[in-house]
């Protein structure tokens, strides 16, 4: 019940997220939707689809497309409400990312998968439908880039499956537990600009090859 709660409220706050970005590519009524649904549902359809699991989520349940084009619909109407709201949709998307890979473990855990599918299972799933936003909005994914969020995903979907395998607790304080660490690695990395070591490789092959006809 907790992360039916919580997945409900993940998927809202992304399509909006999603609905917001494809405004400011200034995208049709369509891109907009498709921009909203992938936001919100990519995640989770990407990974039924690498580890064949079925039915899709939103295909048991087509009322959430609908519930999620309303809220598309309705950010339309009142963008710079939602786009105020900035600092509450950061709060969200955190608590989104953690409550998607839990589900994302969850669900591989139900097909008797191992540790790291089950692991890898919540990544794709907190982390895939912001991925491709920004692939069809033509950007590089801010996963890549900005404060650390696959390395919170990865934590937390570790931290899950070995508190629903390896202690005592019930599944739902297991859930509490990872939601608090998760949340709360994500916010430090916010406040604090935490990111992975970046790569930075510069090719000087066409300049050696200007200095060599000289």
């Amino acid at each position: 019940m907790i992360l039916q709660t919580l997945y409900i409220i993940a998927i809202v706050s992304e399509s909006i997220t999603g609905t917001l970005a494809a405004g400011r590519h200034k995208m049709d009524l369509f891109g907009v939707l498709l921009i909203a649904l992938v936001t919100a549902i990519g995640g989770g359809t990407i990974r039924d689809i690498v580890l064949n699991m079925h039915p899709m989520t939103w295909v048991k349940h087509p009322e959430y497309v609908l519930m999620l084009c309303f809220c598309s619909m309705l950010t339309t109407k009142i963008p710079y409400f939602f786009a105020s709201l900035s600092r509450l949709f950061l709060m969200l998307d955190a608590i989104g990312l953690i409550a998607f890979s839990i589900i994302g473990v969850n669900k591989a855990i139900e097909h008797e998968f191992g540790f790291i599918v089950c692991v890898i299972s919540g990544v794709i799933t907190g982390i895939s439908g912001g991925i491709a936003r920004d692939i069809l909005c033509n950007k590089i994914p801010l996963v890549f880039q900005k404060e650390l969020y696959a390395s919170v995903s990865i934590v937390a979907c570790v931290l899950y499956y070995c508190l629903y395998f390896y202690t005592p607790l019930n599944a739902d304080v297991s859930v509490i537990l990872t939601l608090i660490f998760g949340f709360s690695f994500r916010m430090i990395a916010v406040k604090f600009k935490l990111s992975l070591p970046v790569f930075i490789y510069e090719d000087s092959k066409k300049d050696i090859d200007k200095d060599s006809k000289k």
